[in-house]
């Protein structure tokens, strides 16, 4: 298996770079495109747990507006041609908290390629000692 092809992580980055843009924006229609269009995809958020495009679309649908973020860290791992994870380290610029989300991607036939999971999830401390380094 061709792990970390470059040509593939660019690829994948280039879809982490327009998803993260499209939080910035609140653009739900980047958002919505981005996840699998599956009644299996599956997002946990910070305040939600959603199973299915239908859910994830209603959920972007409410969304007013993201608090924005920097981004602290980026590690984005490829197994072939088809299949990616992407991990984003995070530090909200509203409370300082660190966040961390992570996305598991597909090449999928018809739709190139998606979120097919995805976690959110944010610490609730600031405290440096709490956040490893590396």
């Amino acid at each position: 298996m061709d792990i970390n092809n470059p040509d593939i992580i660019a690829e994948v980055r280039a879809v982490f770079d327009r998803y993260e843009a499209a939080i910035a924006a609140n653009d739900s229609a980047v958002l919505d495109v981005s996840f699998w269009d599956d009644p299996r995809v599956v997002r946990y958020g910070i305040t939600e747990i959603l199973y299915g495009i239908e859910a994830i679309r209603a959920f972007r649908a409410s969304v007013k507006s993201y608090a924005p973020r920097a981004q602290k860290k980026i590690t984005i791992t490829t197994f072939g041609r088809d299949f990616a994870t992407t991990n984003l380290e995070f530090q909200r610029l509203d409370s300082g908290f660190i966040g961390r989300e992570t996305k598991i991607m597909a090449r999928v036939p018809g739709q190139g390629w998606r979120i097919v999971s995805a976690h959110v999830s944010l610490l609730t401390q600031t405290d440096p000692g709490r956040v490893a380094k590396g």
